[in-house]
């Protein structure tokens, strides 16, 4: 128990990694590390697109920051600062040598004929692909890596569908980096008091 509570309060967000790619071992033992998460009826709606290479990387980034572009541009962003966003998301992106696109698709959960009990199907579907992130990125942890949640795809699910050629019924939640730690980093967390109610 000490050695789980432990890995929970040590992990952190890492964006900058060294060049060493990830062995094909490591990638599957995150991968099925994810896949031990629970899921609403047990369902396991959850997708992974893997991408290792640059060229992939490259065209996803480069899509991406073209989209970021044009939105920043309707919101008046000044010119500048459009390009530092666009170049920063550009870097994170294709610097990471594994991406996982983390994905959720509706395939195997329960369909109801009214909007409300639906909407409620696709939120359970929702919690339980971010638990299986979660999984992932505490194991990357564990075996010694870095990785980062990016929630970018939120925005443009189409487009990093499309770009990357995904099925149609995979819908992009995140984007995650992984990769061998350049940095450290600290957090901190607001007091528990802060975030709890007991009920009596």
């Amino acid at each position: 128990m000490t050695d789980l509570l432990s890995l929970l309060a040590d992990r952190r967000s890492i964006r900058r990694y060294t060049p060493d790619p990830i062995p094909d071992e490591i990638i599957e033992a995150l991968l099925t590390a994810a896949s031990w998460a629970p899921s609403a009826h047990n369902r396991q709606p959850w997708r992974f697109a893997v991408i290792r290479h640059m060229e992939a990387k490259q065209r996803l980034a480069a899509a991406m920051g073209q989209r970021l572009r044009d939105d920043l541009r309707s919101d008046n962003v000044p010119a500048d600062i459009i390009e530092k966003d666009v170049n920063r998301s550009y870097q994170r992106i294709t610097n990471a040598p594994l991406l996982i696109i983390l994905c959720l698709t509706m395939q195997d959960m329960d369909s109801y004929p009214d909007p409300v009990r639906q909407q409620h199907e696709w939120t359970m579907a929702v919690q339980s692909t971010a638990m299986a992130g979660q999984n992932l990125q505490l194991a990357a942890h564990t075996l010694g890596l870095g990785a980062c949640w990016m929630c970018a795809p939120l925005f443009v699910p189409d487009l990093v569908r499309h770009t990357l050629n995904l099925p149609a019924d995979w819908q992009p939640q995140a984007l995650i980096t992984i990769g061998f730690p350049a940095e450290t980093r600290s957090k901190s967390r607001h007091p528990l008091a802060t975030r709890v109610y007991f009920v009596d």
